[in-house]
């Protein structure tokens, strides 16, 4: 018996002597745990537990059980926490877990802003709310597809999301029998509807849009299918630097001209699918800083190009052909941003399906090096 209190004593005593935060941290835990093997608890009754349950939260951000517990104890004070998380990753399966508690908690208005508020992430932010799914995500959806106010990448990616949800399907198709589809839409929504498990959907949608065409005037498959297939990366290569001309406007490491983004880490960066996609509809997905810009001069100049710089006094403006251009504002008549990409639509008409395939089996081999190990030359 002795023995037995002596060592209940020392274990007291080694849990005293734990940090503070360590010891609250552990209580805050059993006390989540019980709460769980109850049935019927409202926090709202008992404020201590609800502390020690949003305290426990706060230790495990982003984890599959704080959703969980987010959502068994109703915590709708965890919307401002849910919505940075959300806007923070939305890439992130985290994003689309917080997207679907705050629809369930009827924050709508509170998404929209978020929307409106950080207009980079709306495009990421889109196509969580397109996972989370249910009509609440495809009322705040809907709009956004013909709401010229928005830029072609948030319409595109609105339109992606709505085609996720069958009755969105259904609302896409309205939208192309009707004529009311704006133009530069009609990839997007041809290659939702292309894919959709409906034949109906697949068969009318086919009476008034088209997949692009590859060489010779073949139509190519859904992106979903395309993603499917494997190429050559070695062809794909060739592929780059020849027909595709991609080497004219993008560089690889060393090789290859800086008009539009840096590629050489471009398989870190984007999906299968969205390689396809930044070839096939460059205009969805215009990357921050490359946005295209006219410029015209007084004397009648006419330049187009993205933008190298803007000060108070001089504009430069580097052209398609890697030539960077500087322009004093006083000799300026007007400074145009476009909607659409400086790289030129329908390249995929040079390739051959293959070749396209192989395209995209090249840009998913140029990764990020990890961490210590430089980069290996193509």
């Amino acid at each position: 018996m002795v023995e037995w209190v002596v060592c209940v004593a020392a274990v007291v005593v080694s849990f005293e002597d734990r940090p503070a935060d360590v010891v609250q941290a552990a209580k805050d835990r059993r006390v989540v745990e019980t709460l769980l093997r109850l049935k019927g608890v409202k926090l709202n009754t008992k404020p201590q537990w609800k502390a020690a349950v949003r305290r426990h939260l706060h230790r495990i951000v982003g984890q599959p059980k704080y959703f969980d517990l987010i959502e068994r104890f109703a915590l709708r004070e965890e919307t401002p926490q849910l919505l940075d998380l959300a806007v923070a990753f939305p890439a992130r399966s985290s994003a689309v877990s917080a997207l679907r508690l705050l629809l369930k908690f009827e924050r709508q208005a509170e998404i929209r802003r978020a929307l409106k508020d950080h207009p980079g992430k709306a495009a990421g932010l889109i196509a969580a709310l397109g996972l989370a799914g249910g009509r609440s995500a495809l009322e705040i959806l809907q709009p956004l597809v013909v709401d010229r106010e928005q830029s072609l990448a948030v319409r595109s990616a609105a339109a992606r999301a709505v085609g996720r949800n069958l009755q969105g399907q259904q609302s896409l198709l309205t939208l192309v029998r009707e004529q009311k589809l704006p133009r530069d839409l009609h990839f997007t929504v041809a290659d939702v509807l292309f894919g959709s498990p409906i034949a109906a959907v697949r068969s009318e949608v086919a009476r008034y849009l088209k997949m692009p065409a590859a060489a010779k005037g073949k139509a190519l498959p859904p992106v979903a299918q395309l993603a499917k297939r494997r190429g050559n990366a070695a062809r794909g290569e060739r592929v780059f630097n020849m027909q595709g001309t991609c080497a004219k406007c993008h560089k690889v490491r060393d090789a290859g001209k800086e008009v539009g983004p840096d590629l050489s880490e471009i398989g870190s960066k984007l999906s299968t699918e969205a390689l396809y996609v930044s070839i096939l509809d460059p205009s969805a997905g215009i990357s921050h800083n490359y946005e295209s810009y006219i410029v015209v001069t007084v004397e009648g100049t006419v330049l187009t190009g993205v933008k190298v710089s803007d000060s108070a006094t001089q504009i430069t403006i580097k052209t398609a052909e890697a030539v960077e251009r500087p322009f004093s504002k006083l000799d300026l008549e007007d400074v145009i941003k476009q909607p659409t990409s400086l790289m030129p639509e329908d390249l995929q008409k040079n390739l051959s399906l293959d070749e396209l395939v192989d395209l995209v089996e090249y840009l998913e081999t140029l990764k990020k090096p990890p961490t210590g190990i430089k980069s290996a030359k193509p």
